[in-house]
């Protein structure tokens, strides 16, 4: 390849929200930046969680210098226990998302040793002939990154998830200066946040929320949850800030969150008064007005805490009248029907629920139109590509780039899988690499080749049934009447009136003697095509259908 030439290869982010992963090649080196998760949508039944499909970073695993982290969100970090068991190369990221990264890989053992760099803003840092440097963003947690890549090509600017905050709430702002000065060396491509292109105007300041957080906690009469994501960091220091305002100790529930509040407080990312976080168990000797809870759970995860409490199957507990909840985050789109879900199954209960469609207990930690357009402006790109966004984003980013001050044919929008190519003659799109979904199902992954899922809707869609027959192994006669069940299909007289009918149907099907029936798989055909006619016929439905031939 061409030393000049940078190929753009987008492995996930792009056309959907998650699974951020970008690697960028030059000459005999690649660089990925971020390793994100998928959060799994209703119709992924079963699933953990989605990861990117590394298999082209596999193939060239010896050219792979180093993934580098912009920040700590899931999104964004939540793939690397198990890339990284496949993609051994060192990880840089900044410090607190260094941090997460570490109590993540701590939970994975065969990980705990893993070459993970925690990196200085403003510093270089050398991967083959690319030369790497991050520069402070803000964004809804803290030490949120952009990268500027030098290569042999160009430079490459890379904003990381962003909005243009004055206020942060962990008083670091945006290094607008070196932003500044990059452009000033005349860089070749931008990478920008899509995710609130359609939006018009400024996102509102992570403040607003602090704010909106201290007013709805202070006017709670009895107690209050608040749920959030276990990531973000400064959301959890501004409900402990509230609390403390309004004299109420602090419980934190959930797994993840436990951890992460741990190691933000060792680290200095969250303070609270000593006495102000106590365990659940503690939590109890406290009148409900003192008492707070900060939990995860605000997307209707199916094992999180809010929503075992909302559908009354949480152990310890359980809303009480006069309960305050608080979702302090934004539906995730796939997710939102989870959460409307959880909220009506708390309200149901007495619990009075507020969320961002009802208050400012939320705000998004994305850049709106006018910040994407100062983005474009201040850096002036050769090339543009609009990255985390769904594709209705990215169309909506790309529009702006054009008006604002990107030539029309240097303005890429790709999916997942395609390879952008970048020489000085100009860019295009030369090929397409496998960039489809993993999904995580307990300690199994599945590719998008499997049939799992497939299986998994049309037994939720039409049910399963299973058809047991003893049959002679010389003949493929029935010896005995055939047995029927089903799940999800038929009940009470209708299930038993359409059992009789399905066995009689394959027992008059097998009792028919055809010389092909003398092998059990060529028996269970028969039962299988039998059965599946006679239950269309009869209700209209295609369930799952098993047979077992059993031979005597």
């Amino acid at each position: 390849m061409n030393r000049e030439t940078l190929r753009v290869i987008p492995l996930g982010g792009l056309g959907e929200i998650g699974r951020n992963m970008m690697a960028l090649e030059a000459g005999d080196d690649i660089v990925v930046i971020d390793c994100g998760l998928l959060f799994p949508k209703e119709d992924m039944l079963g699933i953990d969680m989605v990861l990117p499909d590394i298999s082209y970073l596999v193939a060239n695993k010896d050219r792979v210098r180093a993934i580098l982290i912009t920040h700590g969100h899931e999104d964004h970090i939540g793939a690397l226990p198990h890339v990284l068991r496949d993609l051994d190369v060192p990880v840089y990221a900044s410090r607190l998302a260094h941090g997460l990264i570490t109590v993540k890989l701590r939970e994975h053992k065969a990980l705990r040793g893993h070459k993970v760099e925690e990196i200085e803003p403003g510093v270089k840092y050398r991967f083959g002939e690319m030369t790497a440097e991050w520069f402070r963003v803000t964004h809804s947690i803290p030490d949120a990154m952009g990268i500027a890549l030098w290569t042999p090509a160009g430079l490459v600017v890379h904003t990381g998830d962003f909005k243009i905050d004055h206020t942060p709430a962990d008083g670091k702002i945006m290094d607008l200066a070196r932003l500044a000065t990059l452009s000033t060396e005349g860089v070749l491509l931008l990478f920008s946040d899509s995710t609130y292109a359609e939006r018009g105007g400024h996102t509102l300041s992570e403040c607003v929320v602090g704010d909106a957080l201290h007013q709805e906690i202070g006017n709670a009469s009895g107690r209050v949850m608040v749920a959030t994501f276990a990531s973000l960091i400064s959301r959890m220091q501004q409900v402990i800030n509230a609390a403390v305002d309004h004299g109420r100790k602090v419980s934190v529930v959930g797994r993840s969150m436990v951890n992460n509040l741990q190691m933000a407080t060792k680290m200095g990312y969250i303070t609270a008064p000593e006495g102000t976080i106590v365990s659940p168990a503690d939590l109890g000797a406290y009148a409900p007005e003192e008492s707070l809870i900060l939990s995860t759970g605000s997307q209707g995860e199916p094992t999180s805490v809010l929503v075992r409490v909302a559908n009354q199957d949480h152990r310890d507990i359980t809303v009480m009248a006069g309960d305050t909840i608080i979702l302090s985050s934004h539906p995730i789109p796939g997710n939102e029907m989870a959460v409307a879900k959880a909220i009506d199954n708390l309200c149901r209960q007495g619990a009075r629920v507020l969320h961002s469609g009802t208050s400012l207990v939320h705000v998004h930690g994305h850049a709106s139109q006018e910040e994407l357009k100062l983005m474009l402006n201040m850096v002036r790109p050769k090339y543009f590509v609009p990255v985390h966004g769904e594709y209705r984003h990215l169309i909506a980013h790309a529009a702006l780039a054009k008006a604002v001050c990107v030539e029309p044919e240097n303005v890429f929008v790709l999916e997942d899988g395609d390879v952008l190519e970048l020489t000085p003659e100009g860019g295009k799109v030369v090929e397409q690499v496998p960039a489809g979904m993993v999904f995580v199902d307990g300690l199994r992954l599945w590719d998008m080749a499997s049939g799992v899922l497939q299986e998994r809707r049309s037994i939720s869609r039409n049910g399963i049934l299973v058809a047991v027959v003893a049959v002679d192994g010389s003949t493929g006669k029935v010896v005995r009447p055939p047995e029927i069940v089903s799940n999800g299909l038929v009940e009470g007289d209708e299930a038993r009136e359409l059992y009789d009918k399905t066995a009689q149907a394959i027992k008059d099907a097998l009792n028919q003697g055809e010389p092909m029936l003398d092998d059990l798989a060529n028996v269970q055909v028969r039962i299988k095509e039998t059965a599946a006619n006679i239950i269309h016929k009869e209700i209209r439905r295609r369930p799952t259908i098993i047979p077992i031939a059993i031979e005597f």
